[in-house]
């Protein structure tokens, strides 16, 4: 079989043993007994293939990332039949796109033997379990592929699968998105605008306050998201530091949402407990606290990035598909740290298309440790990438972006093609 780099088959190892765990939770949804709904899309396949269900495969973000480059030339010499009979496929019907562009990881040994195991069909797909041979008698046909992400943003090239249709960003409702419930409430009552200031409960009035001081520069947004709680924020301590270095150099605010995570969060609390200020400030939690002269507010609750974006002067983040969503709907410049997978993709294509700085390295922005010379190297790379992202043509690009995928509703889209795939026009 196929190999593929370690860290792919690691990730592999790891989906199969949830979903060993439970079959059924990972066929994400059944509708009428005829179609699969998959986001998981390596397992869905299997899945619908054993339960012989048509299948959609919903991705916000290009699935997956791209087959090794070697991945054709061994394909030929290990699959010589089914190479041909994936190049001779009719129209509509699975072809060598298909797997070139996102089935490619189903040919690997791990999930061979899961295929074979598990669910007693042919290790290797498109083919007769007994004989090993190309199923000539039998064609699938060939999925649709719905991305939730705007044709305006990311290039769809003509060796892309024909099923592959580009919706539009996909955005939860925005009362979902309020960790607080008073909040989601207040937010549903709401007039639907993105540019109307967001109002909050009184139990996040600091916030509020926060995001309202009357200056020339609004507060830059700070999130890592869950990718601190991944392993990547070894040392909460020295982030926040850069944090205080960049602030003590320029006229900027920040605003960091911690996602909750437990480490950062302390870090945040024994910083505030060294100042004079916090005998005068409430035990850290979703009311946030205020730390180096009240120029970073710390929030580990979560309201919609598509409300406090259009209050903000840029996003610091990671470069997950939802924040990248988010700071191009708002029209704000980006300064994106990418740790894995597909954030290097939307680093490098915020800053091609011009909406963003040059990533930053991990280093810049996380360093592992809290010593004067990496505090001040990353401080000095963090401030240049905002200087740059809050420059002039780069603000005027934000603002033709979000204007351009302003009259886009991905949701609605993706809905109408599960309708006419459902023959429910």
């Amino acid at each position: 079989m196929i190999q593929q780099i370690c860290w792919r088959q690691q990730r592999c190892s790891r989906e199969k043993e949830r979903l060993q765990m439970n079959i059924e939770k990972n066929a994400i949804l059944q509708l009428k007994g005829s179609l699969e709904m998959v986001q998981a899309w390596r397992e869905g396949w299997s899945l619908a293939e054993l339960f012989r269900v048509r299948c959609i495969v919903a991705a916000p973000y290009v699935v997956p990332y791209s087959a090794p480059s070697s991945f054709e030339h061994r394909f030929i010499k290990e699959y010589p039949l089914l190479y041909k009979y994936l190049q001779d496929a009719p129209i509509n019907k699975v072809c060598w796109k298909d797997v070139n562009h996102w089935m490619w990881p189903l040919f690997t040994e791990n999930w061979g033997s899961w295929r074979s195991e598990k669910l007693n069909l042919s290790p290797c797909p498109f083919t007769d379990p007994v004989t090993g041979l190309p199923t000539w008698h039998e064609r699938a046909s060939s999925p649709k592929l719905l991305y939730g992400f705007s044709k305006e943003i990311v290039e769809c090239p003509d060796y892309w699968p024909s099923n592959v249709h580009c919706c539009g960003f996909w955005f939860l409702p925005i009362e979902w998105q309020f960790s607080c419930k008073e909040c989601g409430e207040i937010s549903a009552l709401s007039p639907r605008n993105l540019k109307t200031k967001a109002k909050m409960c009184l139990a996040h009035v600091e916030l509020q306050a926060f995001l309202e001081v009357p200056i020339l520069i609004p507060p830059i947004f700070i999130g890592l998201s869950s990718v601190a709680s991944m392993g990547f924020l070894e040392n909460p301590r020295a982030f926040l530091l850069v944090l205080k270095r960049v602030l003590e150099t320029t006229s900027y605010r920040f605003i960091l949402f911690t996602a909750g995570y437990e480490p950062l969060n302390a870090a945040i609390q024994v910083i505030a407990m060294e100042t004079s200020s916090f005998s005068n400030q409430r035990q850290f939690s979703e009311d946030g606290i205020t730390l180096f002269g009240g120029l970073l507010f710390c929030f580990s609750g979560m309201i919609p990035y598509n409300l406090l974006f259009s209050r903000c002067a840029a996003a610091i983040h990671h470069g997950g598909s939802g924040s990248t969503a988010a700071a191009l709907s708002a029209g704000i410049p980006q300064i994106i740290c990418p740790f894995m997978l597909d954030q290097f993709y939307w680093a490098e294509r915020m800053f091609w298309i011009g909406v963003a700085s040059e990533p930053l390295k991990k280093k810049h922005l996380v360093p592992d440790n809290v010593n004067d010379m990496s505090i001040k190297e990353a401080a000095e790379s963090l401030s240049g990438a905002i200087r740059y992202a809050l420059s002039p043509k780069v603000k005027a690009r934000t603002v033709q972006i979000a204007e351009r995928i302003s009259i886009e509703d991905g949701v609605s889209e993706a809905v109408k093609i599960l309708k006419e795939e459902m023959w429910l026009f």
